[in-house]
């Protein structure tokens, strides 16, 4: 299994960026997709996730409103879209094939790095 996420980067708060994870070696559209986030010093944390068939998703209280996750699946893509950013969502964002949108399956990509100057 390989998930190749892309697109993080430094932009100042109040900004945006996109990640989007291509996946390989999966059945990509039997499987829930998920963006976790791991800051300095912190635990890895759920973002975003989006079930198998894009129709239900689960943001973290601190993201909603301001990110929203999609996926399409004739491409095997995962994308973030992400606006507001704050200083706080500064972490290595990472892209996670599972099968539910609560929780991560053992299949992780290589983390892209988002910084958020204040």
């Amino acid at each position: 299994v390989q998930l190749q996420a892309s697109g993080g980067g430094l932009v100042q708060s109040g900004g945006s960026l996109r990640l989007s994870c291509v996946a390989s070696g999966i059945i990509f559209s039997r499987y829930a997709m998920g963006w976790y986030r791991q800051a300095p010093g912190k635990q890895r944390e759920l973002v975003a996730a989006i079930s198998s068939g894009g129709g239900h998703t689960n943001y973290a209280d601190s993201v909603k409103g301001r990110f929203t996750i999609s996926r399409d699946n004739a491409k095997n893509t995962v994308s973030l879209q992400m606006n507001s950013l704050k200083p706080e969502d500064t972490a290595v964002y990472y892209c996670n094939a599972g099968l539910s949108v609560t929780g991560p399956g053992r299949d992780w990509g290589q983390g892209t790095l988002v910084t958020v100057s204040s």
